[in-house]
């Protein structure tokens, strides 16, 4: 089968196409032949330093496609079902193929209304976002809730997904995405490039925070008494929690994990309507260093996407 790899760390150009063995479903596990697959700015990281991994491995995580096989002692999907997932992660799942294997647990049935361009651009961002607002901040009807990067990946979903749980959504993004960023459902935007969103933000109750350095510390000001800060941007915002503390404040880096039942309450919003990924950006799988291009640029609204199989 075609897969992506690479023989050294280093920019998009280091991305070529190979051959590789189709692989088959171990126990628990399903062969999902791929439709699409999403790129997200993790892969990047681990195209070009190893990331958390440490070691050139398979990239891609976001997958949407088509149960072919299924492995001994799987009772939640057959072959022919539609799926998408986030397999494996944090470890390598090697989506970027026409064909990889995940744990069937790690994965849901592709909901109804979304095509597989549109489901591969949702597991990663949308679990992470979840995991963040729903699993770690306890978002409840009435919090205030900071999203910064409110136009990007994680971002658009984070505003979708808090405002479906009741949440007040007050975003940061680029002038240009203020109209795109209300339409998702933000109650208030702030052009951070001419505001200081910690005049213009306060008694928030949970930041969501993809960006990183300076954004972390900043942020905590903008906290009323109690509130938390999920940073999901590198390992090294874990620090911020002995910043937190003294202040009455909860922090904390956050590693978005494969996660089954996440995605299928992820599917029912889909299907409710009140989530919708969007993909900014198509590209046949061969070019996908253009795609790695696109994303490092990090100026992309929403997803890109590679397509694997028609």
């Amino acid at each position: 089968m075609r897969a992506i790899g690479q023989d050294t760390f280093g920019g998009p150009e280091v991305l070529r196409v190979i051959e590789v063995d189709k692989p088959s479903p171990g126990p628990a596990e399903v062969l999902i032949r791929v439709h699409a697959a999403g790129v997200n700015p993790t892969d990047s990281w681990h195209r070009a330093t190893g990331g958390l991994l440490g070691a050139i491995a398979p990239l891609g995580w976001d997958v949407s496609g088509v149960v072919e096989a299924v492995g001994v002692g799987v009772t939640l999907f057959a072959p022919g079902d539609e799926v998408f997932g986030m397999p494996r992660q944090p470890r390598a799942a090697g989506a970027y193929a026409e064909y990889v294997t995940a744990p069937a647990r790690h994965l849901a049935r592709k909901p109804s209304n979304l095509t597989h361009v549109e489901a591969a651009a949702l597991p990663l961002v949308a679990l992470t976002a979840w995991q963040a607002l729903v699993d770690t901040a306890d978002v409840r009807p009435g919090h205030r809730v900071l999203i910064h990067a409110a136009a990007g990946g994680v971002g658009h979903v984070a505003v979708q997904i808090a405002k479906a749980r009741g949440a007040y959504v007050v975003a940061t993004a680029r002038a240009d995405n203020h109209d795109f960023v209300r339409d998702l459902g933000a109650d208030e935007v702030i052009d951070y490039t001419a505001t200081d969103f910690v005049d213009a933000a306060d008694g928030i109750d949970i930041v969501v925070d993809t960006i990183g350095g300076e954004y972390g510390p900043r942020s905590l000001r903008t906290l009323r008494p109690g509130g938390i800060i999920v940073s999901l941007a590198s390992p090294a915002e874990a620090a911020l929690v002995e910043v937190a503390r003294p202040l009455g404040l909860r922090a904390g880096f956050m590693i978005v994990e494969a996660d089954g039942a996440g995605l299928r309450a992820l599917a029912d919003l889909v299907e409710s309507g009140a989530l919708r990924p969007h993909v900014e950006t198509v590209l046949p799988l061969d070019l996908v260093s253009k795609a790695h291009e696109i994303s490092d640029n990090q100026r992309t609204r929403g997803k890109i996407v590679l397509t694997v199989t028609q």
